[in-house]
């Protein structure tokens, strides 16, 4: 089935975002639904991951503090959220995180889950590496493209 929609009605809509300043509007009518989302600027990123040092071991203290200098969106190994939702770190409360700063993971490995509209989604890491930054708190809101955390 192809949507089609109005380029210069969707413009209107973004536009309507950026002078709001809302996040993200949705709107159906008649049976079609359609739903915008402004990227948000990652500067509260490295502020979120404050709580994640806590639950980290302490050896990974050092390098999400270092994560405010540099920009991760711009870091090669940022694995970025492909949807809005809800980060969570590990399968249920209480249980360890899929993964920490420091460990290895192959390429297809579950990182996180992000939970949209009542369904997790796994993200699973695009290559190979060792996990250097966790940069989301395990039940925070997470925005489309916004970094996740960064393999290298």
């Amino acid at each position: 089935m192809s949507l089609s929609f109005d380029p210069k009605a969707l413009a209107e809509l973004a536009a309507l975002l950026n002078k709001t300043g809302l996040s993200e509007i949705e709107l159906e009518e008649g049976g079609r639904k359609v739903r915008l989302a402004r990227i948000l600027a990652p500067v509260a990123v490295p502020v979120a991951a404050a709580p994640v040092t806590v639950a980290a071991p302490a050896a990974a203290s050092a390098p999400v503090a270092a994560a405010p200098a540099a920009d991760p969106a711009k870091h090669p190994g940022t694995v970025k959220s492909p949807m809005v939702g809800v980060a969570y770190l590990s399968a249920e409360p209480g249980t360890p995180p899929y993964v920490s700063v420091g460990q290895k993971v192959e390429a297809g490995a579950t990182l996180l889950l992000i939970e949209a509209m009542k369904t997790f989604n796994q993200i699973k890491a695009p290559r190979g590496g060792t996990i250097t930054q966790i940069l989301v708190a395990s039940g925070s809101p997470v925005e489309f493209d916004e970094p996740l955390l960064i393999i290298e």
